[in-house]
């Protein structure tokens, strides 16, 4: 059960890089949205099939999401509702994750 929230958040990513591409034709939106949910949906894959990794790679899509989301959140104060929804939720994921990897570990 615990590739599901990788397929919710490979379906964030790329519906939320093609709507930032669709709105704003930036291409770097388009292809990070499509990376990152490249790699949730990898992870979810992995995760399903009990392959090796599978948590792990959902760690470092989530670091990652974090990585590009959480400055873009702080310049706005937190007033943006894009880069803070997914700032807080690539958080909760990536520490859902990281308590996969340990408990597997």
């Amino acid at each position: 059960m615990s590739h599901h929230p990788c397929y919710s958040m490979a379906a964030l990513c790329a519906t939320g890089g093609i709507v930032g591409f669709a709105r704003t034709r930036s291409v770097p939106s388009l292809v990070a949205g499509v990376g990152v949910a490249s790699m949730y949906g990898f992870a979810g894959y992995l995760i399903k099939e009990n392959k090796d990794y599978g948590h792990e790679t959902a760690v470092a899509a989530s670091a990652i999401l974090a990585g590009a989301m959480l400055p873009r959140a702080f310049k706005s104060g937190f007033k943006k509702p894009v880069p803070a929804a997914l700032s807080v939720i690539s958080l909760a994921a990536g520490a859902y994750y990281v308590k996969k990897v340990i408990e597997y570990a």
